[in-house]
């Protein structure tokens, strides 16, 4: 391995500073930086096409089946959040990337399957925005919305043979509901089967909060602020993306890794949903009551 690598892996994996590889490497700080800057996109450029590409319709169903295997969520093609990633403060941005917490940083957003791999990621909105508009505004969320994702047709939930229910993603308070995105009922008043509905989404919607658990003890210059240009941050935190997977396909995952991490989670704003949303979850919750989709443990856990 090259000194240029070993700095660059060393940066990411530590999160030294750009003073720090100056004087173990022997190289300028400004070099530094540049050096991290287009071996991030390279990194990116390389992998993204193999451990990241947008999946197809098998692959949507095979990521669904690996959702009911392990999460007992069934119809359920990926979970999503967004993090905040903390930086120093991007000159002439105003207030753009000041967030609720009273720090500076940008947002990865990320959908994510049940075996903790990131399927799709968006780096770099305002850490002023809530999720919804993060969502809204992404690539993922305009296909979605279009209808352009490819997922598998509707399909009846496990042991039923009606209604056709749509293939939807899960996610948190955050985000608005949708005849394809599932977010919990509200926290107030809630009957037991709603509760168990909030129960079995929060065991599909886990998985995102692990791999970005997973993601920031891996690369450990996550854990504190970025001290770099904002371009040069948000490269970084893609390559990062992409290197997450590439080791996870090879070398599986510690189950450890994932309990804590330092990004940290926007806060849940009033969004609406629609309908066809409600009507979609009351299926589901519906679903979790009934003998096919009831799980033994379920209402001990709520």
């Amino acid at each position: 391995m090259s000194i240029i690598s070993y700095s660059i892996f060393r940066y990411l994996g530590t999160g030294q500073s750009l003073a720090s590889l100056h004087f173990s490497f022997l190289i300028g700080k400004s070099t530094a930086s540049v050096i991290i800057r287009e071996t991030c996109v390279a990194i990116w450029n390389a992998l993204h096409a193999a451990v990241m590409g947008q999946p197809q319709k098998e692959q949507w169903q095979e990521m669904a089946d690996v959702f009911m295997q392990t999460c007992q969520f069934p119809n359920c093609a990926g979970a999503i959040d967004g993090k905040h990633i903390r930086i120093k403060k991007p000159v002439r941005t105003g207030s753009q990337f000041f967030n609720y917490k009273k720090y500076f940083s940008f947002v990865l957003f990320a959908m994510c399957d049940a075996n903790y791999s990131f399927r799709y990621i968006d780096v770099g909105s305002y850490g002023s925005r809530s999720d919804s508009a993060v969502f809204a505004h992404s690539e993922l969320g305009k296909l979605l919305h279009d209808k352009a994702l490819d997922l598998p047709e509707n399909t009846a939930l496990p042991g039923t043979t009606s209604p056709a229910m749509p293939f939807v993603f899960v996610a948190d308070e955050a985000f608005a509901l949708g005849e394809n995105l599932m977010r919990p009922y509200s926290s107030r008043g809630l009957s037991l089967a709603r509760r168990v509905f909030n129960y079995r989404l929060t065991r599909a919607r886990r998985v995102v909060e692990c791999a970005f658990g997973i993601l920031a003890n891996k690369w450990r210059f996550l854990h504190t602020p970025i001290h770099l240009k904002l371009e040069t941050a948000i490269s970084a935190v893609k390559a990062a993306c992409v290197l997450h997977n590439f080791v996870r396909a090879r070398d599986g995952f510690n189950f450890e890794d994932s309990l804590t991490h330092s990004l940290h989670s926007h806060r849940p704003s009033v969004v609406r949903g629609h309908r066809q949303g409600a009507a979609v979850r009351e299926q589901f919750t519906a679903y979790f009551m009934s003998p096919h989709g009831a799980l033994p443990w379920q209402l001990d856990s709520i």
